[in-house]
């Protein structure tokens, strides 16, 4: 973990109260601190630090099945294939992360990846912001995310067919910057970051794959800075109970209060009409890209996510 991040982090278990994390106990390795705890002075937790990874997450009553799921290696291999497919020229690519970066512009701040997975968008960011931190509840993500950090590439096996495998590598090209750079494991929910420290915050394809979808967007907005800010919102909302109740879905319902489209219901409560903290975001512009993940070589999931760009 780079030592910069402590600026940032705050106890996610003492929330909405902002309390800083001590270090305790750390161990550096090449500049990084490798090994060692975040204890929180006023709930007493502790968070630890282990290979480099802090683990800063309020809740560790065990994942659930869908949780279990971004831990296999076959979605790991999947989501790099998606990730960083074009970087090696696949055939079968798309452009949808040089899309959404597009849609970012240069930042005087900090950016915040939400849902990171293995990191393709927090390394895009880092061309467009001075210091960038992804997030994600998937130790396996993470880590992946950091050693391609640390390596400025990844060799890694995909599925061709049943047991059959081959091999694929990628290069970071070099405006992305890996010291600019680095990976927490933290839930989007409950980020551990102070109020008001990012100049740009992205959140992709995450909104249908959390339990509590509107607390998320709220995390995104406290974690904004309240004047120069930017906000990528991107999703195909494809809501399934199994991930959330739909009394917690924000659109695919006929009534309640947030009935009709995701989208439109998300502009809304970024434009004011909703509890968000910070003001109100202005909508800057809403689009579609069409994003891909690959199980194996006859096996395509083609995603069409629908994205806002919010300013303030």
């Amino acid at each position: 973990m780079k030592p910069r991040i402590l600026e940032y982090l705050i106890c996610p278990a003492c929330l909405p109260e902002e309390t800083p994390l001590r270090l305790e106990n750390a161990q550096t390795l090449g500049g990084e601190i490798d090994e060692g705890i975040l204890e929180c002075d006023r709930c007493r937790r502790v968070y630890r630090i282990e290979g480099g990874v802090a683990s800063v997450v309020a809740q560790h009553a065990g994942l659930s099945a869908e949780g279990l799921r971004y831990e296999a290696p076959d979605l790991l291999s999947a989501y790099l294939w998606s990730h960083y497919a074009d970087l090696f020229e696949d055939p079968d690519s798309t452009g949808a992360y040089a899309q959404w970066a597009e849609q970012i512009s240069p930042a005087s701040g900090a950016g915040l990846d939400a849902g990171c997975a293995t990191g393709r968008f927090s390394f895009e960011m880092s061309s467009k912001c001075e210091f960038v931190i992804g997030v994600d509840l998937s130790e396996s993500f993470v880590r992946t995310a950091r050693r391609i950090m640390q390596e400025r590439g990844l060799i890694f096996r995909i599925k061709e067919e049943g047991r059959i495998f081959s091999d694929r590598a990628f290069v970071l090209p070099p405006g992305w910057d890996s010291e600019k750079v680095d990976f927490l494991v933290a839930d989007a929910n409950a980020l551990p970051f102070r109020s008001g420290s990012f100049s740009c915050v992205a959140s992709l394809n995450l909104i249908d794959k959390i339990a509590h979808p509107l607390e998320h967007i709220g995390e995104t907005s406290r974690a904004a800075c309240t004047s120069g800010a930017q906000l990528l919102i991107s999703d195909p909302f494809s809501w399934s109970e199994a991930v959330c109740a739909s009394d917690r879905w924000l659109g695919g319902v006929a009534d309640g209060r947030f009935a009709g489209a995701g989208m439109d219901n998300i502009a809304r409560l970024l434009s004011g009409k909703g509890r968000l903290a910070g003001p109100a975001w202005q909508i800057a512009r809403k689009g579609e890209v069409w994003w891909k993940i690959r199980n194996h070589r006859n096996h395509f999931e083609l995603i069409r996510s629908l994205f806002i760009k919010a300013e303030r």
